[in-house]
């Protein structure tokens, strides 16, 4: 029972509000109206903001990505799945390293957290990506780039509870559409950003989908993206699309930490290009 309902009513159902309890919940500023990109994150450079990389590690000392505050990985051992404490390996595919430093040419004040859950050459496996990403809302994070997803229907009920429990938590998951059109989670889920690429090289060019699930679409063609060995490489795809996404949820959230999820994807939408008033 909630600590509201258990105060005034002991009949209340735990998602009820009592009466005259609503000054209680009172938002701590008023919506402005309209909600433009300068309201959004104009002056803001995401500080403050913690963007967790769910992916296959970021590469210390990366120019394009600057300072990582934590590394950890998510590995098999004997005993079972386990959570790698001050992951000292890096990137092992060069993914990961990519998604980061679009963040970071997004919102170059935020914290950087990679969590490792690829392997090399792209391995992995559902039960690794679910660990982490239990881990990654444990520790309270605002924003999470998922630039993956899975297609083994085992998994997706556990998968579907997690991307809830971050919603609730204000853990916003930005996940990619699957860039072949076969069934993949979480980016289905409507408690996720699901996000899709488009051409145009404008890197704050977004549409929101009047025809979800597919709810944005961001910059993701032809990219120059932070690679290995601190150096770049031309890449394609919906996993680069979504941490442009992830790095504009940082900037609003950084100027608005106040939003909840469900606030900060209508604050997406209204802003998003072809949206907003020129």
């Amino acid at each position: 029972m909630s600590i509201l309902a258990h105060e005034s009513n002991e009949e209340l159902p735990a998602w009820s509000l009592p009466a005259a309890a609503g000054e209680s919940i009172r938002l701590p500023e008023a919506w402005t109206e309209p909600v433009t990109r300068e309201w959004a994150w104009g002056g803001t450079a995401g500080k403050g903001v913690r963007v967790c990389v769910l992916d296959s590690g970021i590469e210390h000392g990366h120019p394009l990505v600057g300072r990582v505050d934590r590394s950890v990985a998510i590995v098999r051992e004997d005993g079972g799945i386990v959570v790698r404490e001050d992951d000292a390996e890096g990137d092992l595919c060069g993914h990961g390293t990519a998604c980061a430093g679009i963040i970071r040419m997004l919102a170059p004040e935020c914290e950087l957290v990679s969590v490792r859950v690829l392997g090399a050459g792209y391995t992995g496996s559902a039960k690794v990506m679910l660990r982490g990403l239990e881990w990654a809302i444990d520790q309270g994070f605002d924003v999470v780039n998922m630039s993956l997803s899975t297609t083994k229907r085992d998994y997706v009920d556990r998968l579907h509870e997690l991307a809830d429990m971050a919603y609730f938590k204000r853990t916003m998951l930005v996940a990619s559409a699957h860039n072949m059109p076969v069934e993949s989670f979480p980016w289905r889920f409507a408690s996720v950003i699901s996000v899709g690429s488009h051409e145009e090289s404008d890197p704050f060019t977004f549409y929101s989908n009047p025809r979800p699930p597919v709810e944005f679409f961001a910059r993701g063609l032809e990219i120059d993206v932070a690679w290995l060995g601190g150096g770049t490489l031309r890449s394609t795809g919906n996993s680069f699309a979504t941490p442009h996404i992830s790095g504009i949820c940082a900037l609003i959230l950084g100027k608005h930490p106040e939003l909840t999820p469900y606030q900060l994807k209508s604050v997406l939408h209204l802003t998003a290009s072809n949206v907003r008033d020129e």
